[in-house]
């Protein structure tokens, strides 16, 4: 089991926690602003604690709120939510070596705790998958030690959020933190010309789509994204000649 004594004993566990207690503050701020904006964009106390306490998805609730409130389809709903969420597809294939030796439910239990910043602290610690037992040990232990502070930080300061939603102010503008978090996360992964290119494209096309409704100017903005990486990818693939051709 991925939370046992072993791991948790374990150095890599501890040294998951301190890598992620450097960026908790920024994720508990934005945490405790999507509470408070939970209850001040009419939802009950009730509706948006259980959102609080169950749902670890940042991004997707901040999506889904207000068109969950303005009487969206579902389906609008749904498809938000899963195109904001859709970069933890790349994420789970990324890591599928390294949690294959796990059972389901623990594969299960390390995808919920795998956040953005969880994934990208990660995979920058291990670059590639342990080979024996020792090593997948300190590898779960980190991630678990990482994916738990960032879970609590998360989750407490949501439901605090929500608790002190008519005390704190949305002027104050902590959830500002998150997004400053989110971008340092961005300009990690973007080690690549093909990546840049992907966020700059993603970014102008959300702006330039911003008028539309039900938000779904993000919906634009990730196949506007994925439309143009794949094209220059297969446009580089055709002129990249065989390996051992030669000219």
């Amino acid at each position: 089991m991925i939370l046992d004594s072993a791991h948790r004993r374990a150095p890599e566990f501890r040294r998951g926690a301190s890598d992620m207690l450097g960026v908790a503050p920024g994720i508990a701020a934005w945490g405790l602003m999507t509470g408070v904006a939970m209850v001040k964009s009419g939802m009950s106390t009730i509706e948006a604690l259980f959102m609080a306490a169950i749902v670890f998805a940042g991004s997707a609730q901040l999506a889904s709120i207000p068109l969950i409130l303005s009487g969206a389809p579902i389906w609008v709903v749904l498809a938000t939510a899963m195109c904001v969420n859709l970069r933890f597809v790349v994420f789970s294939v990324h890591m599928r070596p390294y949690v294959m030796h796990l059972t389901l439910r623990e594969r299960l239990l390390a995808g919920y705790m795998t956040g953005d910043l969880t994934y990208v602290l990660f995979v920058n610690r291990y670059p590639q998958p342990a080979a024996d037992d020792a090593g997948r040990i300190g590898q779960m232990a980190y991630l678990m030690g990482n994916g738990g502070v960032n879970w609590f930080a998360w989750t407490s300061c949501s439901l605090l959020g929500v608790v002190l939603a008519n005390a704190i102010p949305t002027q104050w503008g902590l959830g500002f933190a998150g997004i400053l978090a989110l971008l340092g996360m961005m300009c990690s992964l973007a080690s690549t010309r093909l990546r840049w290119v992907s966020a700059i494209v993603a970014g102008s096309a959300a702006v330039a789509a911003y008028a539309l409704p039900l938000k779904l100017n993000i919906l634009t903005a990730i196949a506007a994204s994925v439309l143009v990486c794949l094209l220059l990818e297969k446009i580089v693939s055709t002129q990249t000649p065989p390996v051992g051709e030669v000219h």
